[in-house]
């Protein structure tokens, strides 16, 4: 697995699969929440869209999956560009060494 980065107003946004199934999301998800201890702080679930913020080394990140586009990390905000761009590509990296 390879991710992309993708850049828009500053913020990274790692996109981990492009082509996959809501499993995929779930398996990450858990992932990060078993292995990272990142726990999500709010989940919006719409009927094609999945949006679970949480908190990495001190950024809010946002692990988003949709039916079109797969699943993605990026920054919630852009208060502090450079320290969560480093941090959606800590995880994206992280991901990819752990077969995803």
């Amino acid at each position: 697995m390879s991710y992309q980065l993708k850049t828009k107003s500053g913020g990274t946004e790692a996109v981990i699969d492009d082509n996959c199934g809501i499993s995929k999301f779930y398996a990450i998800a858990h992932t990060l929440s078993d292995k990272l201890q990142v726990i999500f702080m709010n989940q919006v679930d719409d009927s094609e869209t999945l949006d679970w913020d949480f908190k990495y080394k001190g950024q809010f990140l946002t692990l988003h999956y949709n039916i079109f586009e797969g699943v993605s990390i990026f920054p919630q905000q852009a208060k502090n560009i450079r320290n969560e761009n480093m941090a959606v590509l800590e995880l994206a990296t992280f991901l990819e060494r752990n077969a995803f």
